[in-house]
């Protein structure tokens, strides 16, 4: 453990070092004697912030040998080129895994949504998110795409993760079969959808409020070309805030309507069609988390992924209800997942509450 905490000073200690030395190099200020931490996340990358005389610089710790930075500098300033408010990348060295980014601040957007505002903000948000879908690729990166091999790969977790290790299920094989069959209709139908550029996390913890008002955007370093309801999924269906079904329906069309302007879709495009492309997306989305939530803590020990688990369940559960293309599975997952997951977890009761007694009569 001492091991651990000398190597981990070590790298902040050098960030620091590097960081500091470009703000002597390349500014009249003088830095901070020491990195703030601003935090973490659900990769190996860490955050500080670096204090100056005009204000302040993000200093972010990414470890070579865990994380590849190419593709999130890339990424950035083919976004910043776009403008879309995203940070500027100031400086980098790649074999260090240092980097320096303009600060977008504190302010997630998360805290700021309630009732009166949120309209407004996601009114933002969406337009915002407009904006980044039409984003070039950058020049030295192409985008990897969304293909059926990647979104089928995520869809696994559920099964592999969530379903095996996290709820300990010996599945039969006429069970994998029907996840396997459901996940392949669910990437051939998503699939049908326009492609564009995909954020990939697009919600309330990765959207800063900037002091001007505006919308910053974060966390975009796993950008992809995919369909176009992916990102407005991340912001509607989040798994760290739920609103009123009618709310996201209303959202939702007014999305369709934005895109429509914008002539990213065509007028045969209604709004049964949208929203079906949205639910089946959801449904996608919502797998992989599932099985992602399960890996953190089982694999890296992140429990805290664990409280998030119940709102996207419900999400999945609501979203392929209504398609009779996903009704045996619906059925099956009342029946055989659903009681073993609220055995597990009896707070998540007041999430799934309302599917418990539809839980009868459908199987595999």
């Amino acid at each position: 453990m001492e091991d651990c905490a000398i190597a981990v000073d070590q790298r902040r200690n050098a960030l620091y070092a590097w960081s500091s030395a470009w703000v002597r190099t390349h500014t009249p200020f003088n830095p901070a004697a020491a990195l703030d931490m601003v935090s973490g996340d659900a990769s190996f990358r860490r955050y500080f912030r670096l204090q100056h005389g005009q204000g302040s610089l993000i200093c972010v710790d990414a470890p070579p040998e865990k994380e590849n930075s190419r593709p999130f500098v890339s990424i950035a300033r083919a976004l910043f080129a776009h403008q879309v408010h995203v940070p500027e990348v100031i400086a980098v060295d790649f074999e260090q895994g240092f980097m320096l980014l303009s600060d977008l601040g504190d302010t997630m957007l998360r805290p700021c949504l309630n009732d009166n505002s949120v309209d407004e903000l996601y009114g933002q948000a969406m337009d915002e998110l407009l904006h980044l879908l039409s984003s070039p690729h950058p020049c030295d990166y192409p985008l990897p795409p969304y293909d059926h091999a990647r979104l089928m790969t995520e869809m696994s977790l559920f099964r592999d993760w969530f379903v095996a290790r996290y709820l300990d299920l010996d599945l039969q094989p006429e069970e994998v079969a029907l996840i396997d069959d459901i996940c392949r209709r669910i990437a051939d139908t998503v699939l049908q959808q326009p492609t564009v550029f995909v954020h990939r996390d697009y919600h309330s913890r990765n959207l800063m409020v900037l002091p001007t008002g505006r919308l910053g955007v974060i966390d975009f370093q796993d950008a992809v070309t995919g369909p176009i309801t992916y990102d407005l999924v991340s912001l509607l269906r989040d798994a760290y805030v739920e609103w009123p079904a009618n709310r996201v329906s209303g959202w939702v069309e007014l999305f369709r309507q934005k895109l429509l302007a914008a002539g990213q879709i065509g007028e045969d495009v209604d709004t049964e069609q949208f929203q079906a492309w949205f639910d089946w997306m959801g449904a996608q989305r919502h797998l992989k988390i599932l099985g992602i939530f399960a890996r953190l803590s089982l694999r890296d020990g992140k429990h805290g992924y664990l409280n998030d688990i119940p709102l996207v369940f419900k999400y999945f559960v609501d979203e392929i209800q209504n398609y009779p293309d996903l009704k045996n599975f619906h059925g099956w997952l009342l029946e055989r997942i659903v009681p073993v997951y609220l055995a597990k977890n009896p707070e998540a009761l007041p999430f799934l509450a309302h599917v418990q007694s539809e839980g009868t009569g459908a199987s595999a």
